[in-house]
């Protein structure tokens, strides 16, 4: 069991239609040139959300939630933060991927008045993609700033891009095997959750 200290960045743990909309969204951002975000939590069970609440009420440390009712226990929400150059938390980007979230029918934590929450995204379980989106190829999503988002779309080969020049390479000539080059070596890294070792199965 996981511990309430624990924060889940794992992809896997979403409910298929909350994973199929975080996919098309980080998609999306990387589309339109947003690849510097990566996910900060997905699944929370109702103890670490309590946990949470208690947090700069009943024990110390600043407020980091208002609700004891999150549709991260539902398996519905996730959280993303920015990364180098930007601020962890940079209003400008995160405001950005809010804009292509709207447009997804993807709730943006920063359309909420009163509690505004700009790195929480959710979706209801019934959300549908909207017509004329359709996931492209391989979204990597990032679970820490060290990484950016990638696509890799079948017949594209293009050398992920590492931040700090990193050995991470595709070491492989045709797509399928490039992507599942390219997966192993970043589940290993720890760069993106193992939740991916399904990808690579199904690849």
């Amino acid at each position: 069991m996981t511990s309430i200290t624990t924060t889940c960045r794992e992809i896997s743990e979403l409910l298929p239609v909350a994973q199929t909309a975080c996919r098309l969204l980080f998609q999306e951002c990387f589309k339109a040139g947003i690849k510097n975000i990566f996910i900060t939590e997905t699944y929370r069970s109702q103890e670490r959300q309590k946990y949470l609440y208690e947090q700069g009420r009943t024990r110390p440390g600043q407020i980091v939630t208002w609700t004891l009712d999150s549709n991260h226990k539902s398996r519905l929400a996730w959280d993303i933060a920015v990364g180098p150059p930007q601020s962890l938390y940079d209003v400008a980007t995160l405001s950005r991927v809010g804009a292509i979230a709207r447009q997804l029918g993807i709730t943006w934590g920063g359309d909420w008045t009163g509690n505004i929450d700009r790195p929480h995204f959710e979706v209801k379980p019934n959300w549908i993609m909207p017509k004329g989106y359709k996931i492209e190829g391989q979204v990597i999503i990032p679970t820490n700033s060290k990484y950016q988002v990638q696509l890799i779309v079948e017949g594209n080969t293009t050398k992920p891009i590492a931040k700090d020049d990193d050995t991470m390479k595709f070491t492989r000539t045709t797509a399928k095997a490039a992507v599942r080059d390219y997966i192993q070596q970043a589940v290993g890294k720890g760069l993106i959750g193992h939740g991916w070792k399904n990808s690579i199965m199904a690849l």
